[in-house]
């Protein structure tokens, strides 16, 4: 009797797992022989050591920020890519251009700023400032790009030699503020909006209702956007010993300032002073070899870059490290949300409960805040600013350092300290409060929809977007954004020891740059972190040394291996020989996989058990 041949439906799904099965095999051994050959790289390559005469090259990518937004396992998937982290902290650049200004191995920085898209006004000053103590230690700096935009070109002004690709381009054109408005809009998609505030100035909710910014709007945005233009220019002009006032008129009449180069921006640039010479990399390189001593290949000149600098930087801090420093610095950057948020936005929760800790820690004397953030929920941002009442009430200094932004709510957590430091061009004030409210019945009836029904008094429902707006709506919210505004009114009169009437006169939710806040009485003083931190030192009883550290949500176990392998040999050795992955090995849905087996991960450690249905399968396209 012959054997009864398997069905089709068995011999495919044999064939699909052997076809599975290989592929699985074949991927893993290809892992495996790319980790035999980094491990025998990295036994191969020296230990990332310091040299004397070696030139900093500091070449920032993307923005400036107080604190990583992206995640950990975002920046390690941009190492192990050989990609850059699209953002840079202010306080890493500060600390390798500190480090190279007392480190005798480095004998000048090269600022590579093509990469830099944006800076704010107030961290450029501080980047500028330790450019400063660069040079006034008497090393040279030496800037190069192949076009610089207006932020990024502060740092490089501050340079001893700037020089710009032959066919670069450089524009100087000024500040601005512009806005899209929706009011038409909204009416044509039948949305009816309604803003509620307190204060004359405050227009954040004006674009819903409005086609054009408002005369107080005009006013208030020119004031201080024209202050800290005022101070971009007087400070370029005096770094590349140029006259403001002919600067000023040569930017306004840049179209002839253009021609008159014949079209040539790197050659206007030139011809305005703005640069010292016109120059490929290839030619800096070679300037720079001429200048120090080759490198071990013979290529170029000795050098190392931001993050190997920083490592070194962190190694050597580290072996002479005793104890805790006594001082925290929280961060806090971006939008105020109620509940917990990830870093890049202030959750009231998450926020409050690192000052909480910092109070709670023996070991921390005195907490710094440094905010940058234009505002948010009124209620989180009460929340933190109770934890900082809470920690002086325990004894603790609490210093704030406003970076290139401190406004609306970013000023009310602000309120509850000791001192207020800000930087002469941070962006402050907002003092104010506002709500928005949209109806949109006509929406509804355009789309053959309609609402009914009952209710059991006579506000339930009243509330409800798809229906008709009822006045007592806006009497609720008028009502509530009054109350708000005089608790905000408050709690700054108390904080400024001065009355009400005072603040009122100075806020109506009007922006101030920080050296107009300062005159007004807003702020306390005019500095950086810096500053804060020598002032909080004082309150604090402790020495002019006394240590700082930043104080952030704790890393998972997970977070700390794929960080500690991002920063790992294996992965210089990797960039040494070229050996990177693609920069599309992962797509995006690998990349939300990881994010769960890291929520997994952190579940085990808990010791909690879940069950997930999922089908890996991704987009369909």
């Amino acid at each position: 009797m012959s054997e009864r041949k398997p069905g089709l439906l068995r011999r495919l799904f044999v064939g699909s797992w052997r076809v599975l099965d290989f592929s699985r095999r074949f991927i893993l051994t290809v892992l495996f022989l790319i980790a035999v050959m980094l491990i025998v790289a990295s036994m191969l390559r020296p230990d990332l050591t310091l040299s004397d005469r070696t030139v900093l090259v500091v070449a920032p990518v993307g923005a400036v920020v107080e604190q990583y937004s992206s995640s950990v396992a975002d920046r390690a998937i941009a190492r192990l890519t050989g990609n850059e982290v699209p953002e840079v902290r202010l306080r890493d650049l500060v600390e390798a251009l500190d480090g190279a200004a007392r480190d005798q191995r480095i004998e000048r920085v090269l600022l590579r700023l093509d990469g830099l898209q944006s800076v704010g006004m107030a961290s450029a000053r501080e980047l500028g400032a330790a450019v400063d103590r660069v040079r006034a230690a008497g090393k040279e700096v030496v800037a190069y790009g192949d076009w610089y935009l207006q932020g990024p070109y502060y740092l490089a002004a501050r340079a001893d030699e700037v020089y710009l690709h032959p066919s670069g381009s450089m524009v100087l054109e000024g500040f601005s503020r512009y806005r899209t408005y929706f009011a038409d809009a909204l009416a044509k998609l039948g949305i009816e909006p309604r803003l509620f505030k307190a204060g004359t100035y405050k227009s954040a909710g004006e674009a819903y209702i409005r086609n054009s910014a408002s005369e107080a709007a005009r006013e208030a945005d020119l004031h201080w956007l024209g202050d800290l233009w005022r101070r971009y220019l007087g400070e370029i002009a005096s770094a590349r010993q140029l006259d403001a006032a002919a600067l000023q008129a040569s930017i306004d009449d840049l179209p002839t300032v253009v021609e008159a180069a014949g079209g040539d921006l790197a050659r206007a640039a030139l011809d305005a002073g703005l640069v010292d010479g016109l120059k490929t990399l290839d030619e800096v390189r070679e300037l720079l070899i001429a200048r120090g001593v080759r490198d071990a290949k013979g290529h170029s000149f000795r050098q190392i870059g931001l993050q190997d600098y920083l490592t070194v930087l962190e190694r050597e801090q580290v072996a002479l490290r005793r104890s805790a420093a006594p001082i925290a610095v929280i961060v806090a950057e971006g939008q105020i949300v109620d509940g917990e948020q990830p870093p890049g936005n202030i959750g009231g929760q998450s926020t409050s409960a690192l000052i909480r800790a910092a109070r709670e820690d023996d070991a921390v004397k005195a907490v710094v805040l440094r905010v940058d953030s234009p505002g948010g929920s009124a209620f989180a941002s009460e929340l933190i600013r109770r934890e900082l009442e809470l920690t002086r009430r325990a004894g603790k200094p609490v210093v704030v350092s406003m970076g290139d932004v401190a406004a609306s709510g970013g000023f009310w957590i602000s309120t509850d300290a000791d001192r207020v430091f800000a930087d002469a061009s941070t962006i402050t004030g907002s003092i104010g409060v506002f709500s928005l409210w949209f109806n949109a019945p006509e929406t509804m009836a355009k789309l053959g929809l309609s609402t009914d029904g009952v209710a059991t008094t006579e506000i339930a429902g009243a509330f409800d977007p798809t229906r008709a707006y009822d006045p007592r709506v806006g009497r609720v919210l008028q009502s509530t954004v009054d109350r708000i505004y005089i608790d905000f009114l408050e709690r700054v009169a108390r904080a400024r020891n001065t009355s009400t009437d005072v603040i009122d006169a100075v806020a109506q939710g009007r922006v101030w740059s920080g050296a107009q806040a300062h005159e007004h009485g807003l702020l306390d003083e005019l500095g950086g972190l810096d500053a804060a931190l020598a002032h909080v030192r004082q309150l604090a009883g402790l020495p002019d040394d006394a240590g700082f550290e930043y104080v952030e949500p704790e890393l998972s176990t997970f977070d700390r291996f794929l960080q500690n392998f991002a920063q790992s040999a294996l992965v210089h050795a990797a960039q040494d020989h070229g050996w990177m992955l693609p920069a599309s090995w992962m797509p995006a849905q690998a990349r939300s996989d990881m994010a769960m087996v890291r929520h997994l991960f952190q579940l085990a450690q808990a010791g909690q058990w879940s069950v997930y249905a999922h089908c890996q399968c991704g987009d369909v396209n």
